[in-house]
């Protein structure tokens, strides 16, 4: 069965372009569980970036923050809100984020249409 995506609402679209990414619903509540879990308020929003590191070059952080910077673009997912930065965007522009189960363990799957390469840990990737 393929997972479906919930279609973002842009709430403050950082410099007018398309959302950069979208979420799977499992992701969405997996991120909704993972705030609950670690008893964090449900006014933090999830922060996406892209950062220089990992074995590829590149890799993916996914933290949560109260609120969002200057010039976020901030979608809104069933109460969940997800901020992304203008640089991290350009490297994860139509990306899905998935939540995935798996005989190796489970987590956050990256589906990136710009990585040309990654390695075997899944969070780091080149451009």
């Amino acid at each position: 069965m393929e997972p479906t995506t919930q279609t973002p609402t842009p709430e403050t679209p950082g410099s007018g372009n398309q959302n950069p990414l979208t979420l799977t619903e499992k992701a969405i509540q997996m991120i909704k569980i993972t705030r609950e879990q670690e008893g964090i308020d449900e006014v933090f929003g999830l922060r996406v970036a892209v950062r220089g590191g990992g074995c590829s070059g590149m890799e993916y952080a996914l933290d949560f923050e109260r609120e969002p910077r200057e010039n976020d673009f901030v979608i809104g997912y069933e109460g969940l809100q997800v901020y992304v930065d203008a640089i991290s965007a350009r490297y994860l522009q139509g990306t899905e984020i998935d939540y995935v189960l798996g005989t190796t363990g489970a987590g956050f799957k990256f589906n990136n249409p710009n990585a040309t390469g990654s390695c075997g840990c899944g969070s780091s990737f080149s451009v």
